[in-house]
């Protein structure tokens, strides 16, 4: 399902343009990242929780090569599902 499938549902579903639908959707992501990128967990009850996870730095291998490559610490988006809905898609 892409951006563009989520406007059409929402916007047969509510009879809403879906111009103002497609504005809602992207400031509803934007505000998202805004707050993963101020270090903010973001918690949407009976969906699940963003969050920022750090991983630590390691050494890795060039797969072509073999040659070892340290790789450093990053940080991730991490998503963990809220209690609804798992007992939907199972």
């Amino acid at each position: 399902m892409t951006k563009k499938d989520i406007v059409l549902k929402v916007s047969d579903q509510t009879n809403v343009r879906q111009v103002v639908v497609k504005k809602i959707v992207q400031k509803t992501f934007d505000s998202i990242v805004e707050a993963l990128v101020r270090g903010e967990k973001v918690e949407l009850r009976n969906f699940g929780v963003f969050k920022i996870k750090e991983r630590k730095s390691r050494t890795g291998r060039n797969p072509r090569t073999g040659e070892v490559v340290p790789v450093p610490p990053r940080k991730v988006v991490v998503f963990k599902p809220g209690l609804e809905m798992k007992h939907k898609v199972k």
